[in-house]
């Protein structure tokens, strides 16, 4: 089933068109890195899904819906600094705070938002921690708790926006597995990240972004050196290709 489907997407941000004719499809059971340079639209892409950003024209839908219907079936773990870590809050708390979507905003929290939330904290192997201020966290367990929130919606599709940027290894690696693991339930994983060579080792299908989608597929399939010299203006005979092990 095609859990994510972008067609003719076109974003203008402060006048100037920043997304062009996105074509995008993310199957259910898709772990997909999403790759490309600064600036590239990446984060915009994103946002779009989620409706942070309207686009100029085109069109998202999620399992054949129009997003806006089923946005509840989006998760999204943004980057670190974009959480309040300084909020007088639980871990616990801030994991069920990812459960609003489906709350509302004026609705308490019921049996089974907090059932979601001990299971997404379950997940990431952080419940010994569920009281602990968030304000007291490593970044290592920022993350995961960032992780748990958007897992608490129990989604179809999962956003994560940098999700490995300033960790230590053995997270980058616990989480990583935990991605490849949603994948593999059938929930379709779509991350932006900068570190290539992980995402050629670790995801399952690749897409390389510059303003607009230059070419999607497996990493067996992207050997060739074209695709990504256009989506990152590198030259031929650039180390990037080299390590990536692209001729």
């Amino acid at each position: 089933m095609t859990a994510l489907a972008v067609r003719g997407l076109n974003v203008d941000l402060g006048g100037r068109r920043v997304l062009h004719d996105v074509e995008l499809t993310v199957e259910a059971g898709d772990f997909m890195g999403l790759i490309g340079p600064n600036g590239a639209g990446k984060t915009t892409l994103l946002r779009a899904v989620l409706g942070l950003v309207r686009p100029a024209s085109g069109s998202i839908r999620v399992e054949g819906e129009p997003v806006g219907r089923v946005r509840q079936r989006v998760g999204y773990v943004p980057q670190r600094h974009e959480f309040a870590w300084d909020f007088p809050i639980s871990v616990a708390d801030a994991v069920l705070s990812g459960r609003v979507r489906r709350m509302g905003w004026l609705r308490r929290a019921g049996v089974a938002d907090y059932r979601a939330a001990g299971a997404a904290l379950a997940r990431v192997g952080m419940t010994e921690l569920a009281d602990r201020p968030v304000g007291q966290l490593s970044g290592g367990q920022r993350q995961r708790v960032l992780v748990a929130r958007a897992l608490a919606l129990r989604p179809r599709v999962l956003l994560l926006d940098e999700p490995f940027t300033g960790l230590d290894v053995p997270t980058q690696e616990l989480l990583t597995d935990l991605f490849g693991a949603l994948a593999g339930e059938g929930r379709a994983v779509l991350m932006t990240t900068h570190d290539l060579t992980a995402a050629v080792h670790s995801c399952g299908r690749l897409c390389l972004v510059n303003r607009t989608v230059v070419a999607t597929g497996k990493p067996d399939e992207l050997r060739d050196a074209e695709p990504w010299r256009a989506a990152f203006g590198i030259r031929a005979g650039s180390p990037l290709l080299a390590a990536l092990g692209v001729n």
